[in-house]
């Protein structure tokens, strides 16, 4: 099995072309999960969602977020009756939210509402949350202090960030699920997403570092020059100190990173990094990143 770590859209699109080279039963995928927000009395999970719908063949993949085709009725309906959701939120798309939010009133965790989630949908891979506990991530812009979800859809992120904070302040424990997937697998994959927001809320849940530590782990800088392929990372980056470039993604996953790779127009050298076409622009370049993954953990004697 090979496990991937991911949040936004750059893992998905590398999960994508995975799912050419590899049965689903095969992947494993530890979601992000410090973006979820509860709204209109349900549970948003949007790097689950993403991952979920994915699979289970319903993603909208021209926007990397909610199910393809899906209609606005009720968001439209309740934005006339003076409910501001900030988030356009489809109809379909809502049942999710309100069938998570349900599982977690009746006391399911996170990780066994997404599980009885994925049964429903008919997914074959392993989809685990990286933490039962609540995570947020917040951003400061001068005195205002705001969600995630806020500075991106709702400011689409034309506000100056100041500092990322993630509530709570200390490490929360990985959830049971995630780290047996992590446990199990022959490799773990981090796929191209945002660090700071994507791939850090992962790293910093209590145990998942020291299983890394025991795992061959490929990466796989969402950067070209100092310029992210999509989203805010650089922004995010700069804000928590780093330059927004490969260098800094690498020295933020190091020593847990076994493999990084970058793509091939990066002007930014990091050494005894491996080059490849990262821009995953329709669903062959998604494969063809992912079997160039695949098979240099093949190379180094891993099952696959």
């Amino acid at each position: 099995m090979i496990t991937f770590l991911s949040g936004g859209t750059g893992t998905p699109k590398l999960l994508r072309g995975a799912r050419m080279e590899l049965p689903d039963p095969q992947i494993g995928v530890v979601v992000n999960t410090a973006e979820d927000l509860w709204i209109s009395g349900n549970h948003l999970s949007p790097d689950i969602d993403t991952v979920m719908y994915l699979f289970s063949g319903d993603l909208n993949t021209d926007t990397w977020w909610g199910m393809k085709d899906d209609t606005f009725a009720t968001h439209e309906e309740a934005k006339k009756l003076g409910v501001e959701e900030f988030i356009r939120i489809g109809d379909r798309d809502r049942a999710v939210h309100i069938a998570r939010g349900e599982l977690l009133r009746r006391g399911l965790s996170l990780s066994g509402a997404t599980e009885q989630l994925c049964r429903a949908m008919g997914i074959g891979a392993r989809i685990f949350p990286m933490s039962d506990a609540e995570v947020r991530t917040l951003i400061r812009s001068g005195t205002t202090t705001m969600h995630f979800q806020e500075y991106w859809v709702k400011n689409r992120g034309n506000v100056p960030v100041d500092e990322v904070i993630r509530s709570p302040a200390s490490p929360v424990d990985a959830g049971d699920p995630a780290l047996t997937l992590i446990g199990e697998s022959s490799a773990v994959v981090i796929g191209p997403s945002n660090p700071i927001t994507s791939i850090l809320p992962i790293l910093e849940c209590r145990g998942v570092r020291e299983l890394l530590e025991e795992r061959f782990v490929v990466a796989v800088s969402p950067f070209i020059g100092d310029a992210p392929v999509s989203g805010p990372a650089g922004e995010l980056m700069k804000a928590r100190g780093f330059e927004p470039n490969s260098r800094a993604v690498h020295g933020i996953y190091d020593p847990l990173v076994d493999l990084f790779v970058q793509d091939i127009r990066d002007p930014v050298t990091v050494p005894g990094a491996l080059r490849f076409d990262t821009l995953m622009t329709g669903p062959e370049k998604s494969r063809d990143l992912a079997r160039f993954i695949l098979n240099e953990i093949r190379s180094r004697g891993m099952a696959v």
